[in-house]
């Protein structure tokens, strides 16, 4: 008698139908308003405001030669904050629509919408209003800047909502976010752009992009993750290729924006030395795409000090170039 009851209650308890309704028992997480917000907050990846950064580029070697450095200081910082709203945008439709992929990756999965703590609907509300406030921002320094941000929301969509699944196509796309980033930094101040520089931020965009592919697969053959469909079509030799070439033609593009500097700059010899670091920083981060670890760019910039010597030692030399 004492085994039966004691098999009695366990045998109740697996079959009662209250408990998978019983709140933060479920597979959707209770929501709370204050969860809700963050979970939003999290999915909008401020940390990775970090990239936009590159709206600074144009401005900051302008800087020395323009006549209003107050209102080019102003316009820079509204095209990094319109441009900053409209990337969480895009970042909130791209984790709606992949809910269910990253819901079976081995990280992805631990993101807010794929853990059920942002449900969808929501998410796509708030990327709308994102996207508006950074419009409404942009206005505020150029139109032309609003035309920028909104090619890059649509070409963001088109990969979103499948281009993603191209082969060459997304890293070309996701390559060209960075660049618009450059673009929206001088269209915002009324900046003409040097044709090296864009061939620069284009190249240097291209050789993240690829490493970041390059990481997954990597990923992918070290834990048999779930990989987005695109990177089945590409083998881990063709993307060393990509990020390989990449390189070289960053570090060409790089020393003849250099010498068109030290042209154009009084014959300074600092645009000649600013390559050094330039080159070394570019090595470096190559060692964790090699390595398989440069999954994400940001997160390796904001803990590799030896990196953060060699930003730092570049911006000061290229500074000196345009500024004494």
């Amino acid at each position: 008698m004492s085994e039966t009851t004691e098999q009695r209650p366990s045998e109740e308890t697996a079959v009662t139908p209250e408990a998978p309704e019983t709140p933060g028992t479920s597979e959707t997480p209770a929501r709370t308003p204050f969860g809700l917000v963050g979970g939003v907050v999290k999915t909008a990846r401020p940390r990775q405001w970090v990239k936009n950064v590159l709206v600074f580029a144009a401005p900051f070697f302008a800087f020395s030669k323009s006549t209003d450095r107050t209102g080019l200081l102003i316009d820079a910082i509204i095209a990094f904050v319109a441009f900053s709203l409209v990337a969480s945008s895009v970042y909130l439709i791209n984790d709606a629509v992949d809910v269910e992929a990253d819901r079976a990756h081995p990280t992805k999965r631990n993101r807010p919408i794929a853990a059920g703590i942002v449900p969808v609907p929501v998410a796509y509300g708030a990327a709308v209003v994102f996207f508006l406030a950074g419009l409404g921002v942009s206005f505020t320094a150029s139109w032309q800047l609003a035309v920028v941000l909104g090619v890059y929301e649509a070409v963001q969509l088109g990969y979103c909502f499948g281009l993603k699944h191209q082969p060459v196509v997304d890293l070309a796309i996701v390559g060209s976010g960075f660049l618009m980033r450059s673009i929206a930094g001088g269209v915002a101040g009324g900046i003409a752009l040097s044709q090296w520089f864009l061939l620069v931020t284009a190249f240097g965009s291209l050789f993240m992009v690829a490493g970041k592919r390059y990481a997954e697969i990597m990923l992918f053959e070290r834990t048999g993750a779930k990989i987005r469909s695109s990177l089945k079509k590409y083998s881990a030799s063709y993307l060393r290729f990509v990020w390989a070439t990449s390189a070289a033609i960053l570090i060409m593009s790089y020393c003849l924006w250099a010498f068109e500097i030290r042209q154009t700059e009084h014959n300074s010899v600092w645009a000649l030395i600013s390559m050094v670091p330039f080159l070394v920083a570019v090595l470096r981060y190559a060692v964790d795409v090699d390595g398989g670890i440069a999954g994400e760019p940001e997160e390796i910039a904001l803990k590799d000090r030896i990196l953060q010597v060699l930003g730092a030692t570049w911006v000061v030399t290229l500074s000196l170039s345009f500024y004494l």
